[in-house]
């Protein structure tokens, strides 16, 4: 197996669409396409499950994400640890981060410390927070931006609190309550909820039960989804409703 086909395998899963991952890697479909069949052939094992109208990962190709992700992520370290060595910089500071939320606090908080420590490198990893959790545990990221803190995972873990998000609501488009100028999350309590799976945002849905039970009800979580935009397309899908940050607007949308 090559690295490119991790690469190409992760696009796919991010953009859920040969199309659109196509487009993005620079790549012809068709080509991308048997590069992933080629993946498939060469492990043995089917990733992708391409019945329905939108592709979905088997449970093999769920797995096999987590691990791809890692690996491509170790080799751009070691790309960027070789750059820094050919300047001369003097240290380095390895940083987690969910790129579909921190659109506006990573800039600025980064660009603060840059001014500060000038020679300091800082590397970015697109993760999870589940696998900042684990980057974290392994040593190979210094800190990370998770979202929610648990109190499941990450016993022997610092905790800051850097800022705050604006939760909205996200409805379809042909729910009542999307012609509502405000919604009162009490409005929800007779909905299906679609939540974030812990397998990749620990403490969501625990923080989403706490947020309904105080309010005064246990909201019914119909669905799990692994990321922001397959949340969407739930929500889209009208399987129920989310609550999600207010920065995920500025998340591309999908058709």
């Amino acid at each position: 197996m090559e690295l490119r086909h991790s690469r190409y395998f992760v696009a796919v899963v991010e953009a859920l669409s040969f199309t659109k991952a196509a487009e993005s890697l620079h790549l012809a479909q068709p080509s991308l396409t048997r590069q992933i069949k080629d993946l498939e052939a060469e492990i043995e094992v089917r990733l992708v499950d391409r019945s329905g109208k939108r592709i979905s990962l088997t449970q093999e190709g769920e797995s096999f994400l987590l691990d791809a992700r890692r690996l491509l992520a170790k080799c751009a370290q070691s790309v960027q640890a070789v750059q820094r060595l050919s300047r001369g910089e003097s240290g380095q500071l390895n940083i987690g981060y969910v790129a579909n939320i921190y659109h506006d606090l990573l800039p600025a908080t980064l660009g603060a410390f840059r001014k500060a420590y000038p020679r300091t490198a800082l590397n970015l990893f697109d993760m999870t927070p589940a696998e900042q959790y684990r980057a974290l545990d392994e040593r190979q990221i210094d800190l990370g931006f998770v979202c929610f803190r648990t109190g499941s995972i990450g016993k022997e873990l610092r905790w800051a609190c850097v800022g705050h998000d604006n939760m909205m609501v996200a409805v379809a488009a042909g729910n009542a309550l999307a012609k509502k100028p405000k919604i009162d999350l009490k409005d929800l309590e007779p909905m299906f909820f679609v939540g974030i799976s812990a397998k990749t945002y620990p403490g969501s849905n625990e923080w989403l039960i706490d947020r309904c039970r105080e309010a005064g009800f246990t909201p019914r979580i119909l669905q799990d989804a692994d990321r922001e935009p397959a949340v969407i397309s739930f929500v889209a899908a009208e399987l129920g409703v989310a609550l999600l940050p207010e920065q995920i607007k500025k998340l591309p949308t999908k058709e």
